[in-house]
């Protein structure tokens, strides 16, 4: 089982920023396909965007030119900058890593963009 951990959630207003962390286990890391998900309560959980093992990278229409995803194979992370956030970017945020057939999800962590 792969323990994938977020962090940087939070209530920020319109227009604003947040950054989000995955930590993953070091050992493989590089290998892994990594991706970022948002789910709002009672809708399906739809992919935001995603970074390969190649660096390769994909963005959902309603987050370009606003999010970027990036990785540090060194520190085993990945990140989603999300900037000029809007009331409809507010989802709980959930983090993905895939490998073959085996996929592992992180336990979510809310994103609130308010005034």
């Amino acid at each position: 089982q792969v323990q994938l951990v977020e962090s940087g959630g939070g209530l920020v207003q319109p227009g604003g920023s947040l950054r989000l962390s995955c930590a993953a286990p070091k050992i493989m890391f590089r290998f892994y396909n990594m991706a970022w998900y948002r789910q709002v309560l009672g809708k399906q959980r739809e992919l935001v965007a995603s970074i390969n093992s190649d660096n390769s990278t994909r963005l959902a229409d309603s987050v370009k030119g606003r999010f970027t995803i990036s990785r540090d194979n060194t520190k085993s992370t990945v990140y989603l900058q999300m900037n000029s956030l809007k009331p409809e970017d507010t989802a709980v945020y959930y983090c993905n890593a895939r490998f073959g057939m085996n996929s592992y999800w992180g336990q979510g962590t809310q994103v609130t963009v308010s005034s």
